[in-house]
């Protein structure tokens, strides 16, 4: 997974167990429930994963059309990617307290329905200031539902863990390369940036129905008493974790919101620089597929995150420094002919 899904996973693991350690002892009879069907846990999970990364990450092939479309500057406009993870990073202490009020099952069903409702409206509404207004509502939805997510695989996956975070993250990750790739084509066809993140938007109510229709349902689940997780502020390594990760995400996201708008400037057209953000997102599915395989291969934590702490310095670098190329699918003009052609 990328990095900062990775780490958002671990924190909200962290987070979930610390809740369930109080709710377990609300809820001994939870022990002897038998445990629902693995493969209809994944799907449910991996179906919830698509709809809360794609409304942040579609947001950055449109960005130009929408800051003409609102007449925003550069600062107003990065708040529309910044909010929803500034609300990952704050608000994910409330999901344990609002799993543990309603239940996980109807938790996450509560935060698509956030992530549908507030997406479409801002899809709707003229103007910058209310566009803006409801992203924070967007962006509520995603940071609730983070500690949520793995609540729901310790109690209905409890001996598939790596199974069911990995349902969901790549739901994450899939819902997040498709939108980014179609953000574009979905505008030119549809007639403009509003109708492309709308549509998105709505995906998560095909998200929610297939949660509801899946999602294991646990009629004890009220009963919890909710509980507030306790976050290791006292612990010097929490904090290192902490900025070392929060800066890896302010580098993805920063990237998945400005390729586009970057090498646009540069003379690349909006299809393909879109198409470049989209590679971009999509190395994340790699990444989460192959890195298991290597990461006990590799030395240790240290040096691995060293190594990608550099790939990604030296990423940076090559952006910021690049000239870019006017059409990166150009062929170069054949001597003596005088033309140039493209590759389809």
């Amino acid at each position: 997974m990328t990095g900062p899904d990775r780490v958002a996973g671990a924190a909200d693991a962290g987070a979930a167990a610390g809740a369930d350690a109080g709710a377990d002892a609300d809820a001994s009879p939870a022990a002897a429930r038998p445990e629902p069907p693995l493969l209809r846990v994944v799907a449910a999970l991996f179906v919830a994963g698509l709809a809360f990364r794609g409304p942040i990450l579609m947001v950055g092939p449109l960005l130009p059309e929408i800051q003409v479309d609102l007449a925003i500057s550069h600062g107003v406009a990065g708040l529309l990617s910044a909010i929803p993870v500034l609300c990952m990073a704050l608000l994910a202490p409330l999901g344990p307290v609002l799993a543990g009020s309603i239940g996980a099952t109807r938790a996450v069903a509560a935060c698509l329905a956030a992530v549908g409702a507030f997406g479409v409206l801002r899809a709707i509404v003229p103007g910058p200031a209310p566009v803006i207004l409801l992203t924070v509502g967007l962006g509520l939805g995603m940071g609730v539902v983070g500690p949520i997510m793995p609540m729901v695989v310790r109690r209905a996956a409890p001996r598939h863990p790596e199974l069911g975070t990995g349902a969901y993250v790549m739901g994450y990750l899939i819902g997040a390369t498709v939108s980014t790739a179609v953000a574009i084509p979905l505008a030119a066809a549809l007639g403009g940036w509003r109708w492309a993140v709308g549509v998105a938007a709505a995906c998560a109510f095909a998200s929610l129905a297939g949660w509801w229709l899946l999602a294991p349902h646990d009629g004890h689940e009220r009963r919890v008493a909710p509980r507030r997780p306790v976050l290791p502020w006292r612990r010097p390594i929490a904090w290192l974790i902490g900025v070392a990760f929060g800066l890896e995400s302010a580098l993805f996201y920063g990237a998945v919101s400005w390729l586009t708008t970057i090498f646009g400037e540069r003379g690349w057209s909006a299809h393909d620089a879109g198409n470049l953000t989209a590679l971009f997102a999509s190395l994340g599915i790699v990444a989460t597929v192959t890195a298991p395989f290597y990461a006990d291969r590799l030395g240790s934590r240290r040096r691995q995150l060293a190594g990608a702490a550099l790939l990604s310095l030296v990423g940076a670098i090559g952006v910021a420094t690049g000239s870019g190329a006017s059409d990166p699918f150009a062929v170069p003009s054949v001597s003596g002919s005088g033309c140039s052609s493209r590759l389809p």
